[in-house]
């Protein structure tokens, strides 16, 4: 056999096992010979191909059980829901079973343990969210590592290339699981912000494929001293980089200090980096391997689709001019009512970003409906607490107003100062994910401005009760607020709400909870919640 030769490997699997000892290495045309055999994947590139597809065969699975658990949950809520409207009984011998075992799996998976010492912005998530992504780290490095033991020369070659291929194969699932209106939150019944933490870690389970697929690369070049020559003769070494310290930005811009430091500029850059990404990593894929760049094509279509759907629905929802009224309440927060929408469905939680140009042009906050579709004429109610940016400038603005306005139906007084300006509407998104009706006893508690979300949820429940017969007997509202006055700002929603509730023989029950040294001392009355909403005003500490 000639020198330099390529051996066929046994067991017939049309590997060419590369020997070392068979070239001189200090001579530079055996050295470039070597390496170009070194580099000969078109094999390795067939089977890290295969994996690639696993991992997507995988997630599919994974999507589609989480989809079947979904339309089964929320079957068996409207199947409650139906049997009490007839007077059957709500619940089953198997219908028992299956919410014995939810609850298990939620006692089981919803503990959270932050340790006390680390930053405030340091937060692990729920123990649920812990296993979840360490079966999927687990499963991407099965995927590394199963039956990848090639002998001779390419050994660190095959290993880096299935790194390579199982890294570009995730970005698809990036681009899933950030959309706005994406497959995976319609399949899974989870909106987009409660997958944004596994956008965030799926991507970090992308730059830790990259980081072997360039150890390991680097490692066999190293081993044979041929490290300068490759980067000389080679465009996939600098092209690679480049990608990586894009990708390695991406994940690093995503920790909370980058993050709250400045959001619009986090989402400008961020979006700008990606695109960075895109672009380098399509120049680093080889000619001989040109099947990865399915994975780069369908995130681009995968964006394209989202934001095309997503400027549809804002180009709607804000076709018609909004009228949007500011008022400052107690507490340094600001009432928002928006009339005039074309939003008229959102389920109880939603929220939407609000975009008012007066007070900062490209700027949105997340702010959740307070109202249903049914209250408020339909109008959109938000309260939104005052910190920094737009939310500060929107109080400054409403406090420093020199004209009075009607309020809504749920304040106390007839006026208040206010401002109305042009706002812009992006959703509505998020929601509960289970319907609360269907449940026998709801304890809703909230904290300050986020009566907001549960607001919904208790003014969709009485509607509901006065309209038919619900599995719901029992509903319990904890609030906790600084200063009792604070508990004016829902006071006539929630004693309507609550009315209705009773009149439908429904038990309701309020305890609010001032946690301020209040040093007026407001007596329940004062706040709008009588005595017979069960309000609890404790000692103040």
């Amino acid at each position: 056999m000639d020198m330099g030769t390529p051996m066929p490997m046994p067991g017939g699997s049309g590997l060419m096992l590369v020997d070392p000892t068979q070239f001189d290495l200090t001579n530079d045309t055996q050295a470039a010979d070597f390496l170009g055999q070194l580099l000969d994947d078109s094999i390795l590139q067939y089977d890290a191909q295969n994996y690639s597809r696993y991992f997507w065969y995988g997630i599919v699975s994974f999507i589609g059980v989480a989809a079947v658990y979904n339309l089964a949950w929320k079957g068996g809520l409207i199947l409650r829901i139906r049997a009490a409207a007839a007077n059957r009984p709500t619940t089953g011998a198997i219908g028992r079973l299956g919410a014995s075992i939810r609850s298990l799996c939620c006692v089981a998976t919803y503990p959270q343990f932050t340790p006390s010492r680390a930053q405030s912005w340091f937060q692990l998530p729920p123990l649920g969210t812990l296993i979840l992504l360490g079966g999927y780290f687990g499963f991407i490095l099965a995927l590394e590592y199963i039956n990848n033991d090639v002998p001779g020369a390419q050994y660190w070659t095959s290993i880096g290339v299935r790194a390579g291929w199982l890294a570009v194969a995730q970005v698809p699932l990036l681009i899933l699981l950030a959309g706005k209106n994406n497959l995976i939150g319609l399949a899974t019944g989870l909106s987009y912000e409660r997958l944004n933490i596994l956008h965030r870690w799926s991507s970090r389970g992308t730059l830790l494929m990259a980081v072997l697929h360039v150890g390991y690369q680097n490692a066999g070049w190293n081993q044979y001293g041929i490290s300068s020559l490759e980067w000389s003769t080679d465009t996939c070494p600098p092209t690679g980089m480049g990608a990586f310290a894009l990708l390695l930005w991406l994940n690093v811009s995503t920790l909370a200090p980058f993050r709250n430091f400045g959001y619009e500029f986090f989402v400008f850059q961020h979006l700008l980096t990606f695109f960075g990404f895109i672009v380098a990593i399509m120049l680093h894929l080889p000619s001989t391997a040109l099947e990865t760049r399915t994975y780069i094509w369908i995130p681009i279509g995968l964006y394209l689709f989202d934001r095309l759907v997503r400027t549809a629905l804002i180009g709607w929802n804000n076709s018609r001019k909004m009228s949007t009224t500011i008022v400052p309440i107690d507490g340094e927060v600001t009432k928002i009512c928006v009339s005039g929408s074309r939003v008229r469905k959102w389920g109880p939680g939603s929220f939407v970003l609000l975009s008012i140009p007066h007070y900062g042009i490209g700027q949105s906050h997340p702010a959740t409906i307070a109202s249903t579709p049914e209250s408020h004429g339909g109008d959109l109610v938000f309260l939104l607490k005052a910190r920094k940016g737009f939310t500060k400038k929107l109080l400054s603005s409403a406090n420093a107003s020199d004209f009075t306005l009607v309020t809504s139906s749920g304040d106390k007084n007839a006026h208040a100062k206010g401002e109305s300006h042009r706002a812009f509407i992006d959703g509505p998104y998020g929601g509960t994910q289970g319907d609360f009706a269907a449940f026998d006893t709801v304890l809703l508690v909230a904290g300050s401005t986020g009566i907001t979300y549960v607001l919904s949820i208790l003014l969709d429940l009485a509607a509901r009760a006065g309209k038919q017969k619900l599995p719901l007997r029992r509903l319990e509202l904890v609030w906790a607020v600084k200063r009792s006055l604070q508990s004016n700002w829902f006071s006539e929603e929630i004693e309507g709400a609550f009315s209705s509730l009773r009149a439908a023989g429904i038990e309701a029950n309020l305890r609010v909870f001032v946690t301020g040294n209040d040093a007026s001392r407001d007596s329940a009355d004062s706040s709008g919640l009588s005595g017979d909403d069960g309000i609890s005003l404790p000692e103040y500490t």
